[in-house]
């Protein structure tokens, strides 16, 4: 626990800035986790006996980031040729003998998709204007869902949510991420619009419900994640970042939390 501390303290102290300042230095932050993410993606199905394409994968998750964060008219055929470049690679990998390309193919474009495209709002949502406040609401809700959730399930996890996907994983500790992401998006709401750069349009009641939302359905990103993780027989998708894991167990949650939250704001807020 101290050494996932140490580490989130200094991840928020490089993150933060970055945040807020936008542009540039917010696409090499997030792009580092989404990128390192699809590296680590490949490497988990790889060590279940399958191939998805490395270069595709990750190449199309850094061509897709790119554009959704600097040129998003161009995001939509990006994606497109994505598809079409793993379809053809997979094609003649199935005429050279690989019998299993069409699996291969299925888990290259999962790749693209979920860590490139459904990653990529995490870009949509700091683009809005005042984005990095919006941000800031969101991705601090599900952090915090995050850390009540480990903290309570640790201490008081009795009985098990998933056992088969996440031993450790407690109906108690869900409980606690719902809750304590629901304050969150109170607290939030009335410290961002006090104090912030936020204009009020958000009421605390919304921020409530918003953080309800963060702490319900982003635990399932995680869960998502222990499922490739079960199938491939490995713990953690890296050590790289230490006491956290990999880049994709540190962002598992924060791809729902990306596309959940800016749908939120777009459609009821903003």
């Amino acid at each position: 626990m101290r050494k996932r501390t140490i580490t989130a303290l200094i991840l928020a102290g490089i993150g933060l800035p970055a945040i807020l300042l936008g542009g540039i230095f917010y696409y090499f932050l997030m792009g580092t986790f989404l990128i390192g993410a699809a590296r680590e993606y490949v490497h988990l199905f790889r060590a279940a006996k399958y191939e998805p394409q490395f270069y595709i994968t990750v190449g199309g998750v850094v061509l897709i980031t790119i554009m959704r964060m600097f040129f998003p008219a161009y995001a939509q055929p990006a994606f497109a040729l994505s598809i079409l470049v793993a379809m053809a690679y997979h094609l003649v990998a199935y005429e050279r003998g690989r019998d299993q390309s069409a699996l291969d193919f299925g888990i290259t474009i999962g790749g693209i998709v979920y860590i490139g495209w459904i990653g990529s709002y995490l870009f949509d949502l700091r683009n809005l204007v005042d984005g990095g406040w919006w941000f800031m609401l969101v991705m601090f809700c599900v952090w915090l869902g995050d850390s009540g959730a480990y903290s309570i399930g640790m201490a008081y996890g009795r009985h098990k949510m998933a056992p088969r996907l996440s031993p450790k994983k407690s109906w108690e500790g869900y409980a606690a991420s719902v809750f304590t992401a629901t304050l969150g998006g109170m607290f939030f709401v009335y410290a961002f619009t006090t104090y912030g750069n936020l204009t009020g349009d958000i009421t605390i009641g919304q921020g409530a419900i918003l953080g309800f939302i963060l702490g319900t359905f982003p635990p399932l990103g995680d869960l998502g994640e222990s499922m490739f993780k079960r199938q491939s027989g490995i713990k953690d998708s890296s050590d790289i970042i230490p006491g956290h894991g990999g880049f994709f167990d540190r962002i598992d949650s924060w791809l729902w939390g990306g596309v959940i939250g800016y749908y939120f704001l777009v459609w009821f807020i903003i």
